[in-house]
C-alpha cells in the first residue's frame, strides 16, 4: 500500500510564475500534457529537523536528465539547469515545506493537440513544477512478493527506456497490473531475449556471492539516479562490489537477496520471485544497510557528499 499523502501543494510553477494551485487548469481538448510527447521528472526533498533544512537530493542530475529528454523529442526549450534549480527552490519555498516533499516538472505541448502522430519540431511546450508531501511508495520495513511479467520491457529502437516519457510508462503499468491480478506486490520485467531488465518505475539490484548485482544501463533500463547513489553506497559504505552486467531470469530465483531503487521507492526490499523466497523472506542485512545508508545521506545526517543535497532554506 502507498504510504504517501494526498495534500496538495499551495502553489506550483508554470511558465516562470507561481500559480495558485487550483488555478493551474488546461483545456480538456489540451490533452499534450498526457499524450505521446508529455516529458516529466522524479525528484525528492527530505526534511531534516536536527538542522531544521530541506535538501532537495541530486536535483541537478535530475535536471540534466530532463534536458536530455526534452532534446531527443526535438522540444524548443528556453529554460536552462540553473533556471529549473531557482524555480524549483522558489516552488518550495512558497509552499513553506519542512516535511519529506516529492517533486514533479514535466512538460507538453502549448495549445490544442489534435494530431498525436504529428511530428512538430520546435513546437512551444508549457513547463510546470508540481510538488506534494510525500514519504514513499511502500512501507520499507515489509519486503515484496514479486514476479517475472509475461510483458516485454520496451527497448531502445521501440520507446528508449532513458527517455523520461509519459508514454513510456504504460508498459509499466501493464506489467504492474497483470502482478496485481495475479496475487503479485509488483513485476520484473525481461527484455525480448530473456534478460532481466527492471520493475516499473523503479531500477532492481540483487545480492549474490558477496556482491551486488544490476543490470548496465544498455538493459532497457532508464538511466537512474538513485541506481548510480546506490553504487556510490554499496562501494563506499558497505565496502561491496557494485557490478553491471546481464542478469538472467534463474539468478534472480538463487539471489540472496533483491531490492528495487528509485526515486519514490527509496530501496525497498524484495522477499520472493515467482513465489521462490529469497534467503529468509525478511529484509536481508545488505539492503537494510544499503537502506539506512541511503536515508542518511539523503538528509545530511551522514555528510559524505554535500554536492549531491540542495539547502532549500
Amino acid at each position: 500500500m502507498a504510504i504517501y499523502s494526498e495534500e496538495r501543494a499551495t502553489y506550483l510553477w508554470r511558465n516562470g510564475s507561481l500559480v495558485p494551485w487550483a488555478e493551474a487548469v488546461v483545456h480538456v481538448g489540451a490533452v499534450g500534457h498526457a499524450s505521446v510527447a508529455g516529458i516529466f521528472e522524479g525528484l525528492k526533498a527530505y526534511w531534516n529537523a536536527d538542522q531544521g533544512q530541506l535538501y532537495v537530493f541530486r536535483m541537478d542530475d535530475h535536471y540534466r536528465r530532463f534536458l536530455q529528454s526534452i532534446k531527443m523529442t526535438r522540444f524548443a526549450f528556453d529554460y536552462s539547469l540553473e533556471d529549473l534549480g531557482q524555480a524549483t527552490q522558489e516552488l518550495l519555498q512558497a509552499n513553506e515545506y519542512r516535511r519529506d516533499v516529492y517533486i514533479r516538472p514535466y512538460i507538453f505541448q502549448e495549445g490544442l493537440v489534435r494530431e498525436l502522430l504529428q511530428a512538430q519540431p520546435g513546437k512551444p511546450v508549457e513547463l510546470v513544477i508540481d510538488s506534494w508531501p510525500f514519504e514513499a511508495y511502500r512501507d520499507p520495513s515489509t519486503a515484496l512478493d514479486v514476479c517475472t511479467s509475461s510483458w516485454t520491457r520496451i527497448a531502445d529502437n521501440v520507446m528508449p527506456p532513458r527517455l523520461k516519457c509519459f508514454s513510456n510508462y504504460h508498459n509499466g503499468r501493464l506489467a504492474a497490473m497483470e502482478a496485481t491480478v495475479s496475487g503479485y506486490d509488483w513485476p520484473v520485467l525481461l527484455d525480448a531475449q530473456g534478460k532481466v531488465t527492471e520493475g516499473p518505475g523503479a531500477c532492481l539490484a540483487l545480492v549474490r556471492e558477496g556482491k551486488v548485482v544490476t543490470p548496465p544501463a544498455t538493459a532497457s533500463i532508464l538511466e537512474s539516479v538513485t541506481r548510480d547513489t546506490v553504487g556510490c553506497l554499496v562501494r563506499e559504505v558497505l565496502g561491496l562490489p557494485f557490478v553491471e552486467r546481464t542478469i538472467d531470469r534463474t539468478e534472480l530465483y538463487l539471489a540472496e537477496e533483491m531490492f528495487f531503487m528509485g526515486t519514490g521507492w527509496e530501496i525497498m526490499p524484495v522477499a520472493s520471485v515467482d513465489r521462490i523466497p529469497l534467503g529468509t523472506g525478511a529484509p536481508g542485512s545488505v539492503t537494510a544497510r544499503l537502506r539506512d545508508a541511503y536515508a542518511s545521506v539523503v538528509r545530511g545526517k551522514d555528510p559524505r557528499h554535500p554536492e549531491w543535497r540542495t539547502a532549500v532554506w
